[in-house]
């Protein structure tokens, strides 16, 4: 059984990961950190890796033994991570998902497990408030750590404090930037997050009070209303392609993935990942319901009224420009080259 280790150069922090109902994506996301790369930023700010059922080489006993330490107070860690949904089914017995070699449901694993964590951190929409695992039928009564969607409660219920005295962190998105992990364990290896940094849903801010809107390259577009109208056209994707960049809470667009790339600088509408229920619209993906040529769903913070006289306004002023290349795949009218001198 490791026993906890006193020496004054250990790091900051440790981690101890686990993942349940889900894809696995928000790992493979989190191997794509770059500079430095995932290791480099974990070692650099301090923060150690004492299990990953992905990255880890211990398995079998070894890492039972490891949990039981963990439960124990044998030894030490300070954050539970959590990828993947909670799957509660069958009739609340949790036996859907046995943690292999165990013989116990996971989430029996998770309460125990939480209980003695500093900081208790949900990876990923699944793992916050139940996402694509929990969508339709939900036969595995699938959940989040303290949300089930929108709804506070979820596996460890409305009252769950971690040892720091903070809630489950929601680190959303479907998969998760690893920035926003990275960050987020960094900030508490620094002790650095408090409950004022975290938004309604229990978001860290660092990213959750940005839109995915800021930062589009089709912005212009957005502007005058210039609008695609198939997902290889070069124009706004609100309109008629179901886009929610202007409701959905990320930095997708100006922190970009592998450095270069969002959904909607490859071609593809915004679906609010990081959004509780965001995996059951009401609607195809693709879709932008409207009312009388409205969108039902409004860029954040407009009123209709606004919205609407902004938007004839700007259609009547949509430069030529806009108008052809808002519909092609390719830019058939460049930007005039002029003078920039006042005459």
């Amino acid at each position: 059984m490791p026993k906890p280790d006193t020496n004054p150069m250990t790091p900051k922090l440790a981690v101890l990961w686990l993942q349940s109902g889900g894809c696995g994506g928000c790992t493979l996301s989190l191997l794509g950190a770059e500079s430095p790369d995932l290791t480099a930023t974990l070692d650099g700010a301090g923060i150690r890796l004492l299990w990953h059922p992905s990255l880890s080489e211990a398995s079998g006993e070894e890492v039972l033994d490891l949990l039981d330490g963990a439960i124990s107070g044998t030894l030490a860690f300070d954050v539970l991570c959590v990828e993947g949904a909670m799957l509660r089914g069958p009739r609340g017995t949790g036996r859907f998902h046995v943690l292999a070699g165990s013989d116990r449901p996971l989430i029996d694993w998770v309460r125990q497990l939480a209980a003695r964590a500093r900081y208790t951190v949900a990876v990923g929409t699944c793992a916050a408030f139940g996402g694509v695992t929990a969508a339709g039928s939900n036969p595995t009564d699938a959940c989040g750590l303290q949300y089930e969607g929108t709804r506070p409660g979820g596996l460890l219920g409305t009252d769950y404090r971690a040892g720091s005295g903070l809630p489950v962190i929601n680190v959303a998105g479907c998969p998760t930037h690893p920035n926003w992990v990275t960050e987020t364990l960094m900030a508490l290896a620094l002790d650095g997050l408090t409950a004022d940094d975290l938004d309604p849903y229990r978001r860290p801010r660092m990213s959750a009070d940005q839109l995915v809107h800021h930062g589009c390259t089709r912005n212009e577009f957005y502007e005058y209303k210039a609008s695609a109208r198939s997902h290889s056209d070069l124009g706004c994707m609100m309109e008629h392609l179901g886009c929610l960049g202007t409701q959905a809470h990320g930095d997708c667009n100006t922190r970009l993935w592998n450095g270069q790339g969002s959904c909607t600088r490859g071609g593809y509408a915004c679906i609010n990942c990081t959004a509780p229920e965001f995996e059951e619209p009401g609607h195809a993906f693709a879709d932008t319901p409207s009312i009388a040529g409205i969108p039902i769903g409004l860029p954040t913070d407009m009123p209709k009224a606004w919205f609407v006289a902004l938007a004839s306004l700007s259609k009547a002023a949509t430069p030529e420009r806009l108008r052809r290349n808002a519909v092609t795949d390719h830019l058939v009218i460049p930007p005039a080259v002029r003078g920039t001198k006042p005459r």
